[in-house]
Parts: C-alpha cells; structure tokens; sequence
C-alpha cells in the first residue's frame, strides 16, 4: 500500500507541475522548491536539537502559531525548524521570527524523506490539524522521533473511516500523540480502535484572544472607523460580495465596512469598486487620512484582517456560499456577533455560536439586512450577542497548555527510554 500511495504522489507531483504552466499558485508551489534541498543543506545546523512544525498554509499556521511560541520560550535550547506545504503560508510567513528555519515541505517521497531527517534528524515533529504525509510519518516512525498531530478534528466522511480505511488507521497509530479538538473526534478514533488520542480543544481560541489583548494600530484605519458603526468584512469572496453589496450601498443606514476580500488581485478589487455606488478607497492608495465621504475601505493588503476587527462592531465573514466559512474567532474574540453564508455546519464553533445568539448564517441580503437593522435599534440585543462572542473565546481558550503539557512530558520519556 505504501508503494501505492508514493506512486500517487508521483502523479500528484505531475499534476502540479502541468498546472503550472498557467496557475500563478502552482507555478510558486513548484518554483519555491527548486533548490530546495541545496538551501536547507547550507542551512542546517550540524549540532543541537531541533523541533520540527509543519502547517500546510497560513490558517493552520495560525492555529499551531501559540504552541510554537510557547515551545520557543520553554525549550529555548531547541532550534525551531517551520515547514509550509502551501506557497500561501509559506510567502507571508518566511520571516516569521519565531522560528530558526523556514521552509516549504519537499514533496512526501521516499527519497525525501530519508534525505530530510538525515539532514535535520529533528527531535520531535509536530503537524498542525489536517497535514497527514504518510511517508513522513513513517519516516519519524521508524526513527523513533515523537510526531504530534496538534488542533486535528476528524469526521466520519474521511477515509480513515471507510471501509477501505485500514492503511490510513493503521498510520495514525504511529503518532505518538493526538491532540483533538472536541470528542466527536475523540469517539471516532477510539471506535477505530485509536488510542493515542486526547482532547485539547482548539489552539485558535488561544491565537484570537492573544491577538485581541494587544492588536496592533492602524491610524488611518481607525480614523475612519472614528465614531461610526463598522461592519468588517473579512475573507470574502465574490457570492458574499453580492449578498454585502445592497448593504453597502443603502445609505440610509449610518454605517461604514472596512472589507478584505480573499483575492487581492487587480481584477476583483476592480470589480468590486464597480459595483459600488458609494464611495470607496483601497488602503494601499491611501495617503493620510480617508476622505470623510469614504463609506467602503477595502483592504488589498495580506496579513492584516485578524487586528482589523477590533475596529468593528459587527463581522460578516467569507466562504460560506463555498467549501466553508474563514476564521469567525477572530472577530468574536473582539465581541463581534458575526454573520455568514449557509455553508458552516463543518465548523464547530459556527454551530454553537449560532445557538447561542453570537453568530447568524444567511443566504441572500434581504435577511442580513433586517438584522443589521435589529441590532441598529436595539443596543440591549446587540450588546448581549457581542458579550456572548467575547465570552465564547474566553470560556474555550487554553488549549496550548494542554499539548504543552503532553509534549513536555513525551520529551521526558523519550529522553529518558533514549538514556536506557
């Protein structure tokens, strides 16, 4: 089966490299590997010890982001080596001075993979929710190198729980560790006759409430937030753009919307503006303070949506018209009630706030528009949803303690079976 699965890797990797040739992603995904043994060679360090993290993109690098920080300041004897599978996590976050190292992860091949542990031959490998290399994790393995799954969350659907899922089953015995997020996983492991599994809630509540003690400013940002009531848009694609756009446009509400599409590119922020009939501005191209008429600040910048919220009073966030809603912790930590597409069942924590009052789904604008207006009229009722986002993140935070703890204690009985 692992003869399998290397050979679909091959096929993968062929399939990246044709799309290449007209995808910008794919393109970066393989000009960012070329050399890249070469540059970890030159990088490497030839003693000391060294923790290995692996995020497939930026989300997941968020979510692992407080439990790297956490091993840096207790285990400051360790090297940090950080690894990206997509351009996306890599591109943002290769100065990211948390870690040592940063690099992309080489394709999950054999050859690889023994030439990546001998050149770093880490001490401990930690991957982040969902990044499951079969080739590696053997590697580690085989090694007798502890390999941690932080944050995971798995549902019934995956093929680890098929009937043609033993091989995979089979390969989630070989972490170490487990740390899930809610016991649904928990039930599904342990069903699959799993047990090296724990539940630590999720690493994204400690994030959010961390960035939301101490945010960092934007003065024009601010400034046009001044005294008005903002809706901030985060992550949106173009079905959430239609359903905001009669919002935005009805100026008989006294509101203003700071909005960061996903797609940063020339043609959707153009479009965008044109269907616009108020006044808007890119803040990219703002110099000094935004025009007081601006009504729509779009943000055609990466990297800043999660301090943004903390210039709102309401959130609308992208991706439920597709595969699944973007992070709603980010502005529930800043007591955000939130709005979003029809498309959040898979997200946990859009459940729950949903039954609690703290967030709202809706399919088409007519429906976003009457809450907006309900929350308008009645400060009680909007006081109440933003005080119930806050407390969400707080009640569930601390999650980084609890895989802290597991790790500390994995270090321990390796170091002390390696003594032996």
């Amino acid at each position: 089966m692992r003869a399998l699965y290397s050979l679909l890797i091959r096929f993968y990797l062929a399939g990246v490299w044709l799309a290449s040739f007209f995808s910008p992603k794919a393109r970066q995904w393989v000009d960012g590997r070329k050399g890249l043994f070469k540059k970890m060679a030159e990088a490497a360090p030839r003693s000391g010890k060294i923790a290995w993290f692996h995020c497939a993109s930026l989300g997941e690098f968020e979510q692992g982001r407080p439990v790297i920080e956490k091993f840096r300041k207790d285990f400051p004897e360790y090297q940090i080596l950080l690894t990206f599978f997509s351009p996306s996590g890599y591109e943002i976050r290769k100065n990211y001075p948390g870690a040592d190292h940063i690099f992309y992860l080489p394709p999950d091949t054999p050859n690889n993979v023994k030439r990546f542990l001998e050149l770093w031959d880490p001490q401990l490998a930690v991957f982040v929710k969902y990044e499951f290399w079969f080739n590696f994790i053997h590697g580690l393995h085989k090694r007798n190198i502890p390999v941690v799954l932080v944050s995971a969350i798995f549902r019934p659907g995956q093929h680890f729980f098929r009937f043609y899922g033993g091989w995979f089953r089979k390969q989630l015995g070989k972490f170490s560790a487990v740390f899930v997020q809610d016991q649904a996983s928990l039930d599904l492991l342990g069903k699959a006759g799993i047990n090296n599994a724990r539940i630590s809630g999720d690493t994204r509540f400690d994030r959010v409430f961390e960035v939301s003690r101490a945010p960092m400013n934007f003065p024009e940002v601010e400034k046009f937030a001044f005294g008005k009531t903002v809706m901030v848009c985060g992550s949106t694609w173009p079905a959430d753009e239609q359903l905001l756009l009669p919002l935005m446009n009805n100026e008989q509400l006294d509101m203003k919307f700071i909005i960061a599409p996903h797609e940063i590119r020339e043609e959707s922020i153009k479009k965008l503006q044109e269907n616009l009939r108020v006044k808007s501005a890119r803040y990219s191209l703002v110099k000094g303070p935004v025009p007081e008429e601006t009504r729509v600040l779009i943000i055609n910048r990466i990297g800043m949506l999660s301090q943004l919220y903390q210039y709102g009073q309401m959130a609308y966030i992208g991706g439920g018209f597709g595969r699944g809603i973007h992070n709603i912790l980010e502005a529930a930590t800043f007591g955000l009630p939130v709005f979003f597409g029809p498309h959040y069942q898979k997200f946990s924590e859009a459940r729950e706030l949903i039954s609690r009052q703290g967030a709202f789904s809706v399919r088409e604008s007519r429906q976003l528009e009457e809450k907006v207006k309900s929350f308008l009229a009645d400060q009680a009722v909007f006081s109440k949803a933003a005080e119930t986002c806050r407390n969400y993140v707080k009640e569930k935070k601390g999650a980084t303690r609890i895989i802290m703890d597991g790790l500390s204690n994995l270090m321990i009985e390796t170091s002390v079976s390696g003594n032996q």
